[in-house]
Protein backbone atom coordinates (compact mmCIF):
# COMPACT_ATOMS: atom_id res chain seq x y z
CA UNK A 1 0.00 0.00 0.00
CA UNK A 2 1.20 3.44 -0.80
CA UNK A 3 1.82 5.80 2.08
CA UNK A 4 1.07 8.83 -0.18
CA UNK A 5 -1.81 10.84 0.22
CA UNK A 6 -4.79 11.32 -2.55
CA UNK A 7 -3.58 14.32 -4.60
CA UNK A 8 -6.96 15.89 -5.13
CA UNK A 9 -7.11 15.71 -1.30
CA UNK A 10 -3.49 17.53 -0.90
CA UNK A 11 -4.48 19.94 -3.14
CA UNK A 12 -8.09 20.44 -1.56
CA UNK A 13 -9.69 20.31 -5.03
CA UNK A 14 -12.35 17.96 -6.32
CA UNK A 15 -11.62 15.39 -8.82
CA UNK A 16 -13.59 17.15 -11.47
CA UNK A 17 -11.86 20.53 -10.57
CA UNK A 18 -10.01 22.12 -13.96
CA UNK A 19 -6.42 22.10 -14.42
CA UNK A 20 -7.55 26.62 -14.05
CA UNK A 21 -8.31 25.21 -10.36
CA UNK A 22 -5.77 23.01 -9.63
CA UNK A 23 -2.63 25.44 -10.91
CA UNK A 24 -4.63 28.31 -7.95
CA UNK A 25 -4.84 26.06 -5.30
CA UNK A 26 -1.27 24.73 -6.00
CA UNK A 27 -0.05 28.45 -6.15
CA UNK A 28 -2.07 28.88 -3.06
CA UNK A 29 -0.05 26.45 -1.25
CA UNK A 30 3.32 26.52 -2.72
CA UNK A 31 3.02 30.67 -1.56
CA UNK A 32 2.27 29.12 2.06
CA UNK A 33 4.79 26.54 2.36
CA UNK A 34 7.46 28.02 0.27
CA UNK A 35 11.80 27.49 1.62
CA UNK A 36 12.04 30.87 1.55
CA UNK A 37 9.02 31.83 3.73
CA UNK A 38 9.84 28.84 6.59
CA UNK A 39 13.23 28.50 6.39
CA UNK A 40 14.22 25.41 8.83
CA UNK A 41 11.10 24.26 8.76
CA UNK A 42 11.12 20.68 7.63
CA UNK A 43 7.44 20.21 7.58
CA UNK A 44 6.59 23.10 5.52
CA UNK A 45 9.22 21.75 3.19
CA UNK A 46 7.42 18.14 2.78
CA UNK A 47 4.27 20.15 1.95
CA UNK A 48 5.67 22.12 -0.33
CA UNK A 49 7.15 18.75 -2.47
CA UNK A 50 3.92 17.06 -1.94
CA UNK A 51 1.74 20.02 -3.55
CA UNK A 52 4.70 20.06 -6.25
CA UNK A 53 4.03 16.18 -7.20
CA UNK A 54 0.11 16.56 -6.49
CA UNK A 55 0.12 19.47 -9.55
CA UNK A 56 2.32 17.96 -12.03
CA UNK A 57 0.52 14.69 -12.13
CA UNK A 58 -3.00 16.08 -11.80
CA UNK A 59 -2.03 19.35 -14.55
CA UNK A 60 -1.00 16.36 -16.90
CA UNK A 61 -4.02 14.79 -18.91
CA UNK A 62 -2.02 11.57 -19.46
CA UNK A 63 -1.08 11.34 -15.86
CA UNK A 64 -4.68 12.43 -14.28
CA UNK A 65 -6.00 9.86 -16.54
CA UNK A 66 -4.06 7.04 -15.01
CA UNK A 67 -3.92 8.32 -11.55
CA UNK A 68 -7.89 8.57 -11.86
CA UNK A 69 -8.14 4.74 -12.90
CA UNK A 70 -4.98 3.07 -10.72
CA UNK A 71 -3.99 5.43 -8.20
CA UNK A 72 -0.38 5.81 -7.22
CA UNK A 73 0.36 2.62 -8.27
CA UNK A 74 -0.75 3.95 -11.96
CA UNK A 75 2.41 6.19 -11.82
CA UNK A 76 4.94 3.45 -10.65
CA UNK A 77 7.84 3.03 -13.01
CA UNK A 78 8.80 6.40 -14.21
CA UNK A 79 5.10 8.00 -15.35
CA UNK A 80 4.95 9.78 -11.54
CA UNK A 81 7.05 12.88 -10.59
CA UNK A 82 10.17 12.70 -7.79
CA UNK A 83 10.99 15.65 -5.88
CA UNK A 84 13.67 14.24 -3.57
CA UNK A 85 14.21 18.01 -2.44
CA UNK A 86 12.78 21.73 -2.80
CA UNK A 87 15.58 22.24 -5.66
CA UNK A 88 13.90 20.00 -7.51
CA UNK A 89 10.22 21.79 -7.51
CA UNK A 90 12.38 24.46 -8.90
CA UNK A 91 14.36 23.16 -11.64
CA UNK A 92 11.03 21.78 -12.65
CA UNK A 93 8.68 24.45 -12.02
CA UNK A 94 11.26 27.86 -12.14
CA UNK A 95 9.27 29.85 -14.72
CA UNK A 96 6.14 29.50 -11.67
CA UNK A 97 8.31 30.75 -8.75
CA UNK A 98 9.69 33.32 -10.90
CA UNK A 99 6.21 34.59 -11.70
CA UNK A 100 5.33 34.09 -8.42
CA UNK A 101 8.17 36.31 -6.42
CA UNK A 102 8.75 38.82 -9.11
CA UNK A 103 11.69 37.68 -11.00
CA UNK A 104 14.61 37.03 -10.01
CA UNK A 105 16.86 33.92 -11.45
CA UNK A 106 17.50 30.55 -9.46
CA UNK A 107 13.53 29.49 -9.91
CA UNK A 108 12.59 32.47 -7.67
CA UNK A 109 14.66 32.29 -4.84
CA UNK A 110 16.10 35.57 -4.99
CA UNK A 111 19.06 34.47 -6.71
CA UNK A 112 20.56 35.56 -10.07
CA UNK A 113 21.27 32.73 -11.89
CA UNK A 114 19.69 31.46 -14.89
CA UNK A 115 16.55 29.33 -14.44
CA UNK A 116 17.00 26.03 -15.73
CA UNK A 117 14.49 24.72 -19.26
CA UNK A 118 12.71 22.02 -19.03
CA UNK A 119 11.59 20.34 -22.42
CA UNK A 120 10.16 16.87 -23.86
CA UNK A 121 11.50 14.65 -26.49
CA UNK A 122 9.62 11.65 -27.58
CA UNK A 123 11.70 8.67 -29.17
CA UNK A 124 10.58 5.28 -30.26
CA UNK A 125 11.90 2.22 -28.61
CA UNK A 126 15.15 1.92 -31.35
CA UNK A 127 16.20 5.41 -30.38
CA UNK A 128 15.87 4.79 -26.92
CA UNK A 129 17.56 1.08 -27.22
CA UNK A 130 20.67 2.53 -29.49
CA UNK A 131 20.88 5.71 -28.17
CA UNK A 132 20.52 8.83 -30.47
CA UNK A 133 21.37 12.59 -31.57
CA UNK A 134 18.08 14.76 -31.80
CA UNK A 135 18.02 18.96 -33.04
CA UNK A 136 15.56 20.95 -31.26
CA UNK A 137 14.90 24.47 -31.10
CA UNK A 138 14.21 26.27 -28.05
CA UNK A 139 13.21 29.79 -26.80
CA UNK A 140 15.10 30.93 -24.20
CA UNK A 141 16.04 34.55 -22.59
CA UNK A 142 19.88 35.58 -23.61
CA UNK A 143 20.88 39.40 -21.81
CA UNK A 144 20.51 41.89 -24.18
CA UNK A 145 23.44 42.67 -26.39
CA UNK A 146 22.77 46.76 -26.55
CA UNK A 147 22.57 47.01 -22.87
CA UNK A 148 24.93 44.01 -21.96
CA UNK A 149 21.82 42.72 -19.81
CA UNK A 150 21.87 46.05 -17.81
CA UNK A 151 17.92 47.38 -19.01
CA UNK A 152 19.55 50.41 -18.92
CA UNK A 153 20.45 52.49 -22.26
CA UNK A 154 23.87 52.71 -23.07
CA UNK A 155 25.04 56.11 -21.05
CA UNK A 156 22.21 56.46 -18.66
CA UNK A 157 22.83 56.17 -14.91
CA UNK A 158 20.71 54.50 -12.25
CA UNK A 159 19.08 55.83 -9.47
CA UNK A 160 18.59 53.81 -6.07
CA UNK A 161 16.07 51.87 -5.53
CA UNK A 162 14.11 53.65 -2.80
CA UNK A 163 11.93 50.91 -2.05
CA UNK A 164 14.70 48.31 -0.80
CA UNK A 165 17.30 51.42 -0.08
CA UNK A 166 20.04 49.11 -2.92
CA UNK A 167 19.55 45.71 -1.35
CA UNK A 168 17.14 43.91 -4.31
CA UNK A 169 15.47 42.22 -1.62
CA UNK A 170 13.00 43.40 1.18
CA UNK A 171 11.81 42.14 4.31
CA UNK A 172 8.17 41.15 5.43
CA UNK A 173 6.50 40.42 8.70
CA UNK A 174 3.82 37.70 9.06
CA UNK A 175 3.33 37.71 12.87
CA UNK A 176 6.24 35.98 14.12
CA UNK A 177 8.08 35.37 11.35
CA UNK A 178 10.32 37.55 9.18
CA UNK A 179 10.99 36.28 5.41
CA UNK A 180 13.09 38.00 2.67
CA UNK A 181 11.68 38.45 -0.97
CA UNK A 182 13.06 40.07 -3.96
CA UNK A 183 11.95 43.57 -4.45
CA UNK A 184 9.19 43.71 -6.70
CA UNK A 185 10.02 47.90 -7.26
CA UNK A 186 13.19 46.99 -9.37
CA UNK A 187 12.76 43.41 -9.53
CA UNK A 188 15.53 42.22 -7.40
CA UNK A 189 18.46 44.60 -9.27
CA UNK A 190 18.52 47.20 -6.48
CA UNK A 191 18.56 49.81 -9.09
CA UNK A 192 15.78 51.79 -10.84
CA UNK A 193 16.21 52.03 -14.29
CA UNK A 194 15.92 56.07 -15.69
CA UNK A 195 16.20 55.38 -19.16
CA UNK A 196 15.10 51.92 -20.63
CA UNK A 197 17.62 50.26 -23.40
CA UNK A 198 15.02 50.61 -26.68
CA UNK A 199 15.89 47.01 -27.52
CA UNK A 200 14.46 45.30 -24.28
CA UNK A 201 12.81 48.23 -22.77
CA UNK A 202 14.10 47.74 -19.43
CA UNK A 203 14.05 44.16 -19.38
CA UNK A 204 17.73 43.56 -19.47
CA UNK A 205 16.70 40.46 -21.47
CA UNK A 206 15.37 39.37 -24.85
CA UNK A 207 13.65 36.24 -26.13
CA UNK A 208 15.55 34.33 -28.78
CA UNK A 209 15.42 30.34 -30.56
CA UNK A 210 18.19 28.16 -29.85
CA UNK A 211 18.61 25.17 -32.78
CA UNK A 212 20.54 22.59 -30.34
CA UNK A 213 21.77 18.96 -31.43
CA UNK A 214 21.50 16.99 -28.00
CA UNK A 215 22.82 13.28 -27.67
CA UNK A 216 20.64 11.02 -25.97
CA UNK A 217 22.32 8.01 -24.19
CA UNK A 218 21.38 4.22 -24.87
CA UNK A 219 18.86 2.76 -22.46
CA UNK A 220 16.51 5.77 -21.41
CA UNK A 221 13.24 5.41 -20.51
CA UNK A 222 10.25 6.90 -19.96
CA UNK A 223 10.33 10.17 -17.17
CA UNK A 224 14.18 10.19 -17.28
CA UNK A 225 16.05 13.48 -17.40
CA UNK A 226 18.80 13.97 -19.12
CA UNK A 227 20.85 17.61 -18.06
CA UNK A 228 22.88 19.68 -20.95
CA UNK A 229 24.31 21.79 -18.45
CA UNK A 230 24.73 25.62 -19.72
CA UNK A 231 21.91 25.46 -21.38
CA UNK A 232 19.46 26.94 -20.16
CA UNK A 233 18.41 30.60 -20.16
CA UNK A 234 20.88 33.35 -19.04
CA UNK A 235 21.60 34.25 -15.58
CA UNK A 236 21.99 38.02 -14.39
CA UNK A 237 25.65 39.77 -15.63
CA UNK A 238 28.12 37.47 -14.79
CA UNK A 239 26.03 35.04 -13.11
CA UNK A 240 25.80 30.98 -14.28
CA UNK A 241 23.50 30.35 -17.29
CA UNK A 242 20.54 27.75 -16.01
CA UNK A 243 20.34 24.12 -17.80
CA UNK A 244 18.73 22.21 -20.22
CA UNK A 245 16.72 19.34 -18.58
CA UNK A 246 15.22 16.98 -21.64
CA UNK A 247 12.51 14.82 -20.33
CA UNK A 248 12.57 11.84 -22.49
CA UNK A 249 9.04 9.80 -23.90
CA UNK A 250 9.36 6.35 -25.38
CA UNK A 251 6.83 5.57 -27.72
CA UNK A 252 4.78 2.10 -27.16
CA UNK A 253 6.11 -0.28 -29.72
CA UNK A 254 4.10 -2.94 -31.62
CA UNK A 255 6.24 -6.37 -30.78
CA UNK A 256 7.87 -5.16 -28.08
CA UNK A 257 7.04 -4.30 -24.16
CA UNK A 258 9.37 -2.73 -21.71
CA UNK A 259 9.82 -3.98 -18.38
CA UNK A 260 12.42 -1.78 -16.23
CA UNK A 261 15.37 -2.97 -18.71
CA UNK A 262 13.44 -6.36 -19.74
CA UNK A 263 11.92 -6.35 -23.34
CA UNK A 264 8.69 -8.91 -23.47
CA UNK A 265 7.84 -10.13 -26.71
CA UNK A 266 4.80 -12.78 -27.75
CA UNK A 267 5.91 -14.84 -30.72
CA UNK A 268 3.47 -17.74 -32.08
CA UNK A 269 3.78 -21.00 -32.73
CA UNK A 270 2.26 -23.98 -34.50
CA UNK A 271 0.45 -26.50 -32.97
CA UNK A 272 3.09 -29.05 -34.22
CA UNK A 273 6.45 -26.66 -33.31
CA UNK A 274 5.07 -26.88 -29.76
CA UNK A 275 4.76 -30.37 -29.32
CA UNK A 276 7.60 -31.76 -31.83
CA UNK A 277 9.77 -28.53 -30.63
CA UNK A 278 11.78 -26.47 -33.15
CA UNK A 279 13.63 -24.00 -33.72
CA UNK A 280 11.97 -20.42 -34.00
CA UNK A 281 12.94 -17.12 -35.32
CA UNK A 282 12.64 -14.19 -32.70
CA UNK A 283 13.14 -10.78 -33.20
CA UNK A 284 15.36 -8.84 -31.22
CA UNK A 285 16.24 -5.03 -31.54
CA UNK A 286 19.58 -6.01 -33.08
CA UNK A 287 17.54 -8.12 -36.03
CA UNK A 288 15.97 -11.96 -35.67
CA UNK A 289 17.94 -14.35 -33.96
CA UNK A 290 17.14 -18.42 -33.00
CA UNK A 291 15.70 -19.82 -30.03
CA UNK A 292 14.94 -23.83 -29.17
CA UNK A 293 11.55 -24.12 -28.54
CA UNK A 294 11.18 -27.60 -26.52
CA UNK A 295 9.23 -30.48 -26.57
CA UNK A 296 5.55 -29.97 -25.16
CA UNK A 297 5.81 -26.09 -24.92
CA UNK A 298 2.50 -24.75 -23.66
CA UNK A 299 0.54 -21.69 -24.77
CA UNK A 300 1.74 -18.82 -22.45
CA UNK A 301 5.09 -20.28 -21.52
CA UNK A 302 8.02 -17.93 -21.05
CA UNK A 303 11.34 -18.49 -22.19
CA UNK A 304 14.13 -16.24 -21.45
CA UNK A 305 17.50 -14.52 -23.62
CA UNK A 306 19.74 -13.33 -21.85
CA UNK A 307 21.37 -9.98 -22.06
CA UNK A 308 18.73 -9.09 -25.43
CA UNK A 309 17.06 -6.42 -23.59
CA UNK A 310 17.44 -2.68 -22.91
CA UNK A 311 20.67 -1.59 -21.97
CA UNK A 312 21.13 0.26 -18.62
CA UNK A 313 21.59 3.82 -18.71
CA UNK A 314 23.34 4.38 -15.72
CA UNK A 315 25.89 1.60 -17.22
CA UNK A 316 24.63 -1.67 -15.27
CA UNK A 317 23.83 -4.97 -16.80
CA UNK A 318 21.91 -5.28 -19.89
CA UNK A 319 18.37 -6.56 -19.56
CA UNK A 320 17.06 -9.88 -20.75
CA UNK A 321 14.48 -10.92 -24.10
CA UNK A 322 11.11 -12.59 -22.66
CA UNK A 323 9.60 -14.79 -25.12
CA UNK A 324 6.25 -15.69 -24.23
CA UNK A 325 5.09 -18.42 -26.53
CA UNK A 326 1.50 -18.24 -28.24
CA UNK A 327 0.14 -21.70 -29.71
CA UNK A 328 -1.96 -20.63 -32.92
CA UNK A 329 -4.88 -22.50 -33.15
CA UNK A 330 -5.12 -22.68 -37.36
CA UNK A 331 -8.59 -21.42 -38.65
CA UNK A 332 -8.67 -22.87 -42.48
CA UNK A 333 -7.16 -26.76 -43.42
CA UNK A 334 -6.15 -28.08 -46.39
CA UNK A 335 -7.98 -31.62 -47.14
CA UNK A 336 -4.65 -33.55 -46.19
CA UNK A 337 -4.58 -31.24 -42.84
CA UNK A 338 -8.23 -32.09 -42.29
CA UNK A 339 -7.27 -35.97 -42.34
CA UNK A 340 -4.05 -35.65 -40.28
CA UNK A 341 -6.07 -33.79 -37.53
CA UNK A 342 -9.07 -36.31 -37.36
CA UNK A 343 -6.45 -38.92 -37.35
CA UNK A 344 -4.61 -37.00 -34.65
CA UNK A 345 -8.27 -36.75 -32.51
CA UNK A 346 -9.01 -40.73 -32.78
CA UNK A 347 -5.25 -41.49 -31.39
CA UNK A 348 -6.24 -39.02 -28.50
CA UNK A 349 -9.43 -40.68 -27.87
CA UNK A 350 -7.40 -43.93 -27.88
CA UNK A 351 -4.80 -42.82 -25.74
CA UNK A 352 -5.76 -40.49 -23.48
CA UNK A 353 -3.08 -38.71 -21.29
CA UNK A 354 -2.77 -39.59 -17.46
CA UNK A 355 -3.84 -35.35 -16.96
CA UNK A 356 -6.77 -35.66 -19.46
CA UNK A 357 -8.15 -38.98 -18.25
CA UNK A 358 -7.96 -37.36 -14.74
CA UNK A 359 -9.78 -34.14 -16.14
CA UNK A 360 -12.55 -36.34 -17.85
CA UNK A 361 -12.89 -38.41 -14.74
CA UNK A 362 -13.61 -35.17 -12.90
CA UNK A 363 -16.11 -34.33 -15.22
CA UNK A 364 -18.56 -38.12 -15.11
CA UNK A 365 -18.04 -37.11 -11.01
CA UNK A 366 -19.62 -33.92 -11.16
CA UNK A 367 -22.83 -35.14 -13.70
CA UNK A 368 -23.07 -38.37 -11.71
CA UNK A 369 -24.37 -38.35 -7.85
CA UNK A 370 -22.67 -40.81 -5.48
CA UNK A 371 -24.64 -43.80 -3.96
CA UNK A 372 -26.06 -43.12 -0.63
CA UNK A 373 -25.32 -45.26 1.89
Amino acid sequence: MSGKRCYYEVLGVEKTASVEVITKAYRSLAMKHHPDRNVGDEEAEVKFKEAAEAYEVLRDDDKRARYDRYGHAGLEGGGGPNFNSAQDVFDLFGNFFGDMFGGGGGGGRGGQGGRHIQVAVELDLVEAYRGCKKTITIPREENCGDCSGSGAKKGSKTAQCQQCRGRGVVIMQQGFFRMQQPCRSCGGRGKIITEPCGTCHGQGRVQVKRTLEINIPPGVDNGIKVRHGGEGEAGAPGQARGDLLVVIRVRDNEMFQRDGNHLICRVPVTISQAALGAEIDVPTLDGPTQMPLPRGTQSGDVHRIPRRGMPDVHGGSRGDLLVQVIIETPRSLTKRQEELYRELAELDQKNVSPERKSFLERIKSFFVPEESE
